[in-house]
């Protein structure tokens, strides 16, 4: 089975590519570097250095390496940014996404695994959230996200595209080889890893006065590996039933700013100091996924759960690489 993996060299498409070649998969990885890191590649994958706006590119790609399935992870992913910068959002995940899959009709690849994200919910109006819950982002960002879902499902109905859309919650962790190298770094566990490291002063704390047990927002964390593993288990399910689905992604547990800083505290010896700052907007008090379709359909298990062992994953890879892919 040939995969072509767009975004392939950034922090989750790296761990996947990983596993996939685990699994003896022939793999494709197409990035244009602009986040991701060329040492974030697999040796034994093939990289190309290009752009999912290239329309000749795509087609070559997915014709010369008679892909049979298409990963797609390429897109902008920050929130703030999207809100400063709409149109590059919409350009760059909802534009090119939509040449991606106009490039796999035009060559019969009929099979792809969707990058999706839990920003497409909103402000929940359950905890743990189903995938069944109304879909009403509060940003450019999740928008795109749920419009691309939406092309996709029409491009099943019109095309036999088949499709599978998962939606993270937050991932974390790293593998043994490769690991969460963002510039600028945006994501609570590597930032508190900083703070360790001497890189920051402290991590600061947006908000404490939330309605839960401290008073800091509560996230579900999946590591890395478990993500991708998924990703492994959706392509399974496209080849054997056809059928296109959309599944949470998540651990089903809630772990607070605190709590993280704290689990941080004991895995690293450090006191990691902590400033609190004033809420930032658009910031729901709990986001925690319902796993249970996802476990049940895919028979997916996380095998890391704990998040203890996830931040310990992620310290070692950056004790072993303290200025990440620079090394």
């Amino acid at each position: 089975m040939s995969i072509l993996v767009t975004g392939g060299a950034g922090y989750i498409g790296s761990i996947l590519v990983e596993e996939l070649i685990k699994k003896e998969r022939n793999v494709v990885v197409l990035d244009n570097l602009c986040k991701g890191h060329r040492m974030a590649i697999h040796p034994k994958a093939e990289f190309i250095k290009g752009d999912i706006a290239d329309d000749e590119l795509l087609d070559y790609l997915l014709s010369k390496h008679r892909i049979d399935a298409v990963i797609h992870f390429a897109a902008q992913s920050l929130v703030g940014e999207s809100v400063e910068n709409p149109q590059k959002y919409y350009h760059d995940n909802v534009i090119k996404s939509i040449r991606l899959l106009d490039s796999m009709i035009r060559n019969s690849v009929k099979c792809i695994i969707f990058s999706s994200t839990a920003a497409i919910y909103g402000d929940p109006i359950n905890v743990p959230i189903l995938e069944t819950d109304p879909t009403h982002p509060i940003n450019p960002y999740g928008k795109t996200k749920l419009l691309i879902e939406s092309v996709m499902e029409d491009y099943d109905k019109a095309f036999g595209l088949k499709y599978v859309s998962l939606r993270y919650f937050n991932a974390a962790g790293t593998s043994e080889n490769y690991g969460e190298d963002h510039y600028p770094e945006t994501h609570l566990i590597p930032i508190v890893l900083e703070v360790v490291q001497g890189k920051r002063k402290c991590v600061t704390v947006f908000g404490d006065d939330y309605p839960t047990e401290d008073g800091t927002c509560i996230r579900d964390y999946i590591h890395v590996i478990d993500l991708a593993i998924a990703h492994i288990l959706a392509l399974e399910y496209l080849k054997h039933e056809m059928n296109s689905n959309i599944f949470n992604l998540g651990n089903g547990n809630g772990h607070s700013v605190k709590e993280v800083v704290d689990i941080a505290r004991k895995v690293t010896g450090h006191k990691i100091p902590v400033t609190i700052g004033p809420r930032r907007p658009g910031d729901p008090a709990r986001l925690v996924a319902s796993s249970e379709k996802i476990k049940k359909v895919l028979n997916w298990e996380p095998r890391y759960p704990e998040l203890q062992k996830i931040i310990e994953s992620a310290y070692k890879w950056k004790q072993r690489c303290p200025n990440g892919y620079e090394n």
